[in-house]
């Protein structure tokens, strides 16, 4: 059963600027985020992208938990994917959200995704 959609369009170039700053790096992306992207921005951006975007699959924004507690990662074709933690994983637990599916687009200047949440029947 689907349990909520989100989208998010983002400036490469603004994300590219953030990420100058350690501090935001360490605070928004995971250890292996950081070393998929290989300091690539259109990668970095895409994946803040999917953060926001499951962040509206929640339709919480970032009220109750971090950028940090989605993580998304690629699997050996690309294929995005996410692994929630802390108290993303919890409230996805309480909102019986059981699987989140993402798709990244690029362009030049902008990034973009959509998530898509599934879950138990109501």
């Amino acid at each position: 059963m689907l349990t909520g959609v989100g989208c998010d369009l983002i400036e490469i170039e603004r994300v590219k600027k953030a990420c100058e700053k350690e501090a935001f790096l360490l605070r928004v992306y995971t250890e292996n985020e950081r070393r998929q992207a290989d300091g690539k921005a259109s990668v970095l951006a895409g994946t803040f992208a999917v953060k926001e975007a499951v962040a509206k699959v929640f339709g919480t924004g970032f009220r109750t938990f971090m950028p940090i507690d989605v993580e998304v990662l690629r699997d050996d074709l690309g294929k995005p994917y996410v692994v929630l933690h802390g108290k993303a994983r919890e409230l996805a637990e309480e909102k019986k959200i059981r699987r989140i599916e993402v798709a990244i687009s690029n362009t030049n200047e902008h990034a973009m995704a959509f998530a898509v949440g599934e879950g138990d029947e109501a």
